[in-house]
């Protein structure tokens, strides 16, 4: 299993990244892959990778050449260094958008990559 994360732009070594989930989380704690803790309202946390990290497989070299959504996946946990309070979520319209793109790729055959 493996933990999402996204980056901001810039190297690797001073990048910020962000991980979204529904758990309530402080600084300090530790995102387990694989741990599914997603209760409540959505929260998206800046965290710092605790290992290796690499392109997400199922992003990267798909409908653009290389990275561009800046999506990293990692098989170490994700240490928690603070929350964005003042982040807003797609609309209603976007989110079923996505949702029905999601479903229209599982009627396809097109499973995501979790290696």
């Amino acid at each position: 299993m493996n933990n999402g994360i996204v980056g901001n732009t810039g190297d690797l070594r001073t990048k910020q990244f962000y991980h979204g989930t529904r758990a309530e989380l402080s600084p300090g704690d530790l995102i387990e892959p694989g741990n599914s803790q997603d209760v409540g309202e959505g929260r998206i946390y800046i965290v710092e990778p605790t290992g290796p990290i690499e392109d997400d497989p199922n992003l990267t070299n798909k409908k653009f050449r290389g990275n561009p959504t800046k999506s990293f996946r990692s098989r170490e946990p994700l240490r928690v260094t603070g929350e964005i309070t003042d982040w807003q979520g797609h609309s209603p319209e976007a989110l079923k958008a996505m949702k029905d793109g999601l479903e229209r790729l599982a009627r396809l055959g097109v499973e995501p990559i979790d290696d």
